[in-house]
């Protein structure tokens, strides 16, 4: 069918509608007259592959990646860069009336990114010649490179041009030892992430089941890839593994040094990552009491500590809370590192202080958003105010809607581009206690 693009919506897709359905259509723009083939359909939607654009949008551009449409990692490489940045606003907007009844009136501050090059950490699927085949398609090839769109089934790549020049360094190390036949069969994944710097590499190595030769893989590693830190190699389980270095990197922002594990979580925009604390930390404000929830490592926890005078920095997640602990000890400030979870920390502050609220709760919780249970405790807590970073629009938009109901006004609204290329928006909001 031919169909007109009327808008882009969150997930990657262009919306149109034809013969009262609606067509979701991955790869154009707004304003675009495209030829597509149904694929899946639903009661009320048809979800089509893009055949030909007809009419092209001035801010189509040439992708820069040859994988760019099969591999399922980018979205909006044929989009040119100043157009992502408004799209993505407008989606943020939107999400916020739709799902959340808030109407946006002003202004998001929007920090953009270096469009390439950005990514200090990265996941690589890999396939044996001669692996295990069983859990494999049969038209999955042998390779490396990331899954292809929409599937589970690996799309081998050359080219990635939204890795740091260090990333793409490792990857082509490791689609050489591929190539000569030095990974292990039972190979499935390797995780990379690297220093400020673009430096030091911490490697991630799963496989079906551990290697014997453990040892030698980690020595290979090690002599192909320059300033490797730390290599870990486990079974797709992670009921066994094997450590071949401290377990850990240091990674720098501003002047502060974060011990990041193998396990931990850290921001991937390796270039945002200092501008993005720095205005969690404005933010928020000053005061004598702040709580960072979702902590991770401790990347805002460390900025707060400069206004406040107590910050309690809470992580779920063993290794993570492990690196908070270490880095709130060495920062020399009044960081207190709670392994916890969010909601049970919440309960047991209420009981402890009783009335007394924090001045200020930062929360970046993972992509689900606050668990329900968690945010009603935040709300009984009634910190004056609360900064939310979030990696999706649709479940910030239903958190803010709760926060907006009880007590809280939205007060402003930022988005970071820590994805170019891809849907994905990363939004900061700060709410003020009005009531």
């Amino acid at each position: 069918m031919r169909v007109k693009i009327e808008k882009l919506v969150y997930g990657g897709e262009g919306l149109a509608h034809e013969n009262g359905e609606a067509v979701f259509v991955p790869f154009v723009l707004p304003g675009e007259e495209v030829e597509i083939e149904a694929g899946e359909r639903k009661k009320k939607f048809v979800r089509g592959r893009l055949t030909r654009v007809v009419n092209a949008s001035p801010e189509r551009v040439d992708a820069q990646c040859p994988h760019f449409g099969v591999c399922g990692g980018c979205d909006y490489q044929h989009i040119a860069y100043e157009a992502q940045l408004r799209y993505k606003e407008q989606i943020l907007r939107e999400t916020f009336r739709r799902l959340g009844k808030i109407d946006w009136k002003g202004p998001v501050t929007v920090h953009a990114s270096p469009p390439w090059q950005y990514r200090n950490r990265a996941q690589w699927k890999i396939r044996t010649p001669s692996g295990d085949r069983a859990s494999a398609s049969v038209n999955e090839a042998a390779g490396i490179g990331y899954f292809r769109a929409g599937s589970s089934t690996l799309c081998p790549v050359e080219a990635c041009p939204i890795l740091s020049p260090k990333l793409f360094a490792t990857f082509e190390a490791l689609r050489g030892a591929l190539r000569e036949g030095q990974l292990p069969e039972t190979l499935r994944e390797v995780e990379a992430f690297v220093d400020a710097e673009d430096r030091g590499v911490l490697l991630n190595i799963s496989c079906t089941s551990l290697p014997r030769a453990a040892e030698t893989i980690a020595k290979m590693l090690r002599e192909r890839i320059e300033d490797v830190k730390s290599i870990l190699i486990q079974d797709a389980r992670g009921e066994r593994m094997s450590l071949h270095g401290p377990g850990f990197l240091q990674y720098k922002v501003a002047q502060n040094s974060f011990r990041v594990g193998h396990m931990s979580f850290f921001q991937v925009n390796r270039f945002l990552v200092e501008e993005m604390a720095s205005v969690v930390a404005a933010t928020a404000g000053s005061g004598e009491v702040a709580l960072d929830l979702y902590a991770g490592v401790g990347l805002f926890a460390m900025s707060l500590a400069k206004s406040f005078g107590h910050v309690e920095a809470v992580e779920a997640n063993p290794a993570s809370a492990r690196d908070l602990e270490t880095n709130a000890g060495l920062s020399g400030k009044t960081i207190a590192a709670r392994n916890d979870s969010t909601e049970a920390f919440l309960a047991a502050w209420r009981r402890k202080r009783g009335g007394a609220a924090p001045d200020a709760v930062i929360v970046d919780p993972p992509r689900a958003g606050i668990e329900p249970e968690a945010l009603d405790k935040l709300i009984e807590i009634a910190p004056q105010r609360i900064v939310y970073a979030s990696c999706d629009p649709s479940t910030l938009a239903r958190d803010l809607a709760k926060l907006c109901a009880k007590a809280y006004a939205l007060q402003a609204l930022y988005l970071f581009d820590m994805f170019p290329q891809t849907y994905h928006i990363e939004a900061i909001a700060r709410l003020d206690r009005v009531r």
